[in-house]
């Protein structure tokens, strides 16, 4: 399928608030507005030549956890973690697993879980 010309170039969120979802993420990645109708957001590139980061409004909650999620490296896990339950997230818990940072399980305040984790140097 290499021949296709695949490439991701949005990850899209469903959200029941576009505008509190917009400004959590917008905020925590340092990203800014691109591009807005009434049932989408598009924020900047996640990084540079890497995929945008959208917002679609849906009419429904989530039944259940979500089968996708962002895995984000900070520099501070324990400060970065603070910040978001400030800005209406939530601590899920922590993992600790032999090969790998420790990471925590986060939510975003409509209920999107991500985690977080910083690499030791």
């Amino acid at each position: 399928m290499d021949n296709l010309g695949t490439r991701v170039t949005t990850i899209m969120v469903d959200t029941l608030d576009l505008d509190s979802s917009v400004q959590f993420w917008g905020d925590f990645l340092g990203l800014k507005e691109l591009h807005r109708t009434p049932t989408y957001v598009y924020l900047d590139r996640i990084v540079e030549g890497g995929p945008h980061l959208g917002f679609q409004l849906v009419g429904e909650p989530r039944p259940e956890k979500n089968r996708l999620h962002l895995d984000i490296r900070v520099n501070d896990r324990a400060a970065a973690a603070e910040e978001i339950v400030a800005a209406g997230g939530s601590v899920v818990g922590e993992v600790d697993e032999p090969g790998f940072p420790v990471w925590t399980v986060m939510t975003d305040p409509a209920g999107n879980e991500f985690c977080i984790y910083q690499v030791e140097t």
